[in-house]
This record gives structure tokens, sequence and C-alpha cells, in this order.
């Protein structure tokens, strides 16, 4: 069997490969468009190239059913078709949920301890006796948008610090604690830290806007390791420059975002470039085993793993 995948992944992929599986390895778009011909399953990611992904889908042609991508976001896949040619498509939630956590409990920290603030005085030389941030993480309480992987693993992570973590997936669960997508907007006076994991789509574009800013906490902290374009930032520059809340920005809109940017140096903003899921090593070999345990499945017939839901915009858990 043929299939086709990125030479970046080549050594965490093989490892977990059948000896009769072929593989065709590209690195961009020219070379994947040669790889993916006659290969019914494919590993897909051009990173910034959503016009390559797109050639390399339709270079694939009526042979390719299956594609594979190592994002949990879907922005650069061509989904219409994808769902045209009833390919399948699958995505790389919880890959990288670990390392992603792991940065929106660094937010969190750097938010409650004015980790912003301590570094701008060390560049001036400045010893401060007045601490730029008071609020302890054990004790506090911090609502979790999203609970996929990631945001499974933000709860996991602060609970194990003693913070008292409350979740918005999209079935409330009042047994479990957690709340449902018309809920949590009424409860948002309750927490000092906001955490937004949830997938970019119609329905969370600008969840956070100028109302939900209003009604946060005073001196709340948004960590943001979902997608930019959950949060108006027009708005939160506004409440963060008046005051009201601080923020942790791992994803912003656009990307890059431009030098220019006015959230650059607006105060109480910290913004990160989206290196969360870049700040790990194991990721090459998660992939390799999430690709394989799908590709058994998808020989064997059987539910892939991380099936996206093209109505969604994402995967969604198989409860």
């Amino acid at each position: 069997m043929k299939i086709a995948a990125h030479r970046y992944f080549e050594a965490g992929l093989r490892p977990h490969l059948p000896a009769d599986v072929e593989v065709a390895w590209y690195h961009d778009a020219d070379t994947g468009v040669t790889a993916v011909r006659g290969a019914p399953a494919a590993m897909i990611d051009l990173f910034f190239d959503p016009p390559g992904v797109r050639r390399m889908v339709e270079a694939g042609g009526v042979e390719l059913r299956w594609v594979q991508s190592i994002l949990s976001g879907i922005e650069g896949h061509p989904v219409d078709l994808y769902a045209e040619r009833g390919i399948l498509f699958t995505n790389g939630a919880g890959v990288n949920a670990v390392p992603v956590a792991e940065f929106a409990v660094l937010g969190v920290y750097a938010l409650a301890k004015g980790l912003h603030g301590i570094i701008g005085a060390q560049g001036r030389g400045l010893w401060s006796e007045r601490p730029f941030g008071t609020t302890e993480v054990a004790g506090s309480a911090v609502l979790v948008v999203g609970a996929g992987p990631i945001g499974r693993e933000v709860n996991r992570q602060l609970s194990g610090a003693g913070a008292r973590v409350s979740m918005v997936r999209r079935r409330a669960d009042p047994a479990k604690g957690e709340l449902g997508p018309n809920d949590w907007r009424a409860r948002l006076p309750e927490f000092d830290f906001v955490v937004l994991a949830a997938p970019a789509t119609p329905e969370t574009r600008g969840m956070i806007g100028r109302a939900e800013l209003a009604a946060c906490k005073p001196g709340a902290g948004l960590v943001n390791v979902g997608r930019g374009s959950l949060v108006d930032q027009d708005a939160l520059m506004e409440a963060a420059a008046a005051g009201r809340v601080t923020a942790f920005l791992d994803t912003v809109e656009p990307e890059p975002l431009p030098p220019e940017h006015p959230l650059w140096r607006t105060s109480g903003v910290t913004i990160t470039s989206h290196l969360s899921g870049r700040s790990q090593t194991r990721m090459p070999d998660r992939i390799g085993a999430l690709f394989a345990e799908n590709l058994r499945r998808f020989r064997a017939g059987e539910r892939l793993a991380n099936l996206v839901d093209p109505a969604l915009g994402y995967a969604p858990p198989v409860d």
C-alpha cells in the first residue's frame, strides 16, 4: 500500500509503519503533488500554504480516500473538497495537548505573578520591592472554555496545582460540574482566570468580546491557546489598557502578527507567537503513532480516530 507523508515526520513515522507500506515522501507542494498520486492515504500539511494543500488533494484524484493532518485546527485544509469527494479527514487533536496545556498553565502563572512586569523591570535594571502580581493559583477559580484534549489537560494540570477548574463543553454535564455553551457567560464574574482552548468555528468567533470582558472579575487574566479568532482584539486592547484585565495570548489574529500592530504594545498583554505547539520534542513520534493507528483502522474498515465533522469544524470526541 502506498501513502504520502511529509519528510519532516520521517523519523517519527517509520518505526510505526507496517513493512508492506510504501511511503512517498514530499517536502513542498510540488513534490507533494507527485507523492500523493496513487496513494489512498496521505498525511498532508503545508504550513502557511493552503493553496498547496488543495493542489495536493486535487492531484490525489479519486484514489485518495483519507487525509490525516497533524494540526488540530482545520483552517488550512479544503474541507469543501473533502466533503465533495467523500474523503475522510482526520486531524491531530491531542498530539500536542501536553505542551499546549503547559503553555496555558505558564500563562496562568505568568499573569498571576506579573511576569511581564518582572521582565520589564529586569530590562530597566530595576530592583522592585513591590510584587508585580499577588494572585495565588492554588485556590483560584479557573474557567476552561473547550473540553477537547487540550482543555482536559489544562484541567488536569491546574487541578493538580490546587486551582478550582470549571469546564465548558458542547453539552453541559452538571454531575461533573461542566457548563454548556449557554451557561458560562453568566458565571464570568466568579473566575480569576479564563483559559480559551476552543476550536475556531463560526460559533466561537469573537466569543470573548466587550460584553464578556466587562463581565469578568476586575483584574482577571485571559489566556488564549485556542485560536486568535476567539477574541475581539479591539475590545481586549481597550480592556487591558484600562487595567480591567490582563492577557497571555499564544494565538492572535492575524498570524504572524505585523510588527506595527498595536496589540504588541498594549499594556498588560503578553504575546508568545503561537509557540505552544512547537515547544516540544516528541511530536513527530506522537503523530507517527496516531497515523499508524488510523492506518490500521483505515485498512480494517473501522472508524478513524479524530474524524473531523465538517459541519462542526473540528473532531468531536466520541462519547
